[in-house]
């Protein structure tokens, strides 16, 4: 059986007692070994084998959905892991490779090789593909922490960003803004007639049909932002839209 000592929305911090017992480790833990601590970067937690116990690691909101368990953090750099969708900058240009900033401590490096076919250094201009100041979303490749993320732009969604706006959020907020199973995501998106790539780092792209609704869309973001420890935030965020779209006549 598994004993969770926190409630959806309380405050924590680093080393605090989150829960314990088999089942809830389970359900939230990579299994170690010889009971080391083993770090869940993406959820805020670290897990102790041997007595089943499972910490915050970070400064933040527990977050509780059943025995599934997390830490949202409050401030700070984003927690990014391989597989996580990034939008970056492009800061650099070299001859094999560019970089890529992605908000982090290390920047992103984008081969060349795995964005043009038959790729060769001695033919090929990499600023004719991708220049400084673009903007791409990538996903994370390879990153054990100890180097720097190499990022891939092959897959659907990933690539060149040409159209819309991207704007910046403090990472910390970026679970909030998707909310829980995509609730307050779903809100933004189907209230607005949107679309949004939300970033793992903080950026999110927004693409409108109806250019009335990039103002509504942003300021919606920004009082998820704002408000993002309040109770209810999703139901008033969708009242706040639906009287916006009232007030403009849309």
């Amino acid at each position: 059986m598994g004993r969770i000592h926190v409630a959806s929305r309380q405050f924590v911090r680093p080393g605090d007692l989150l829960a314990e017992g088999e089942d809830v480790f389970n359900e939230n833990c990579r299994t170690g070994e010889g009971g080391y601590l083993e770090l869940v970067p993406k959820k805020g937690i670290y897990c102790v084998e041997k007595d089943h116990r499972i910490y915050a690691v970070i400064m933040g909101l527990a977050e509780i959905d059943g025995n599934k368990i997390s830490v949202i953090p409050l401030e700070g750099q984003p927690v990014l892991e391989e597989g996580d969708v990034v939008i970056g900058i492009i800061a650099g240009v070299g001859v094999t490779n560019w970089v890529v900033d992605i908000r982090w401590i290390y920047p992103g490096i984008l081969p060349a090789n795995t964005v043009i076919e038959g790729f060769n250094p001695a033919i090929h201009d990499l600023s004719e593909y991708l220049g400084l100041g673009d903007y791409i979303v990538a996903r994370i490749e390879e990153y054990d922490r100890s180097s720097v993320p190499i990022l891939s732009i092959k897959g659907k969604g990933l690539g060149k960003i040409t159209e819309g706006i991207v704007i910046e959020v403090k990472p910390s907020r970026v679970p909030r803004i998707i909310g829980k199973k995509r609730s307050m995501y779903n809100i933004l998106t189907q209230e607005t007639g949107c679309s949004l790539v939300i970033g793992r780092n903080g950026r999110i792209w927004i693409r409108c049909p109806d250019e009335r609704m990039v103002d509504i869309v942003i300021n919606a973001i920004r009082k998820i932002e704002r408000e993002a420890h309040m109770p209810s935030l999703t139901e008033r965020i969708k009242e706040y839209i639906i009287a916006e779209k009232r007030r403009i006549g849309a």
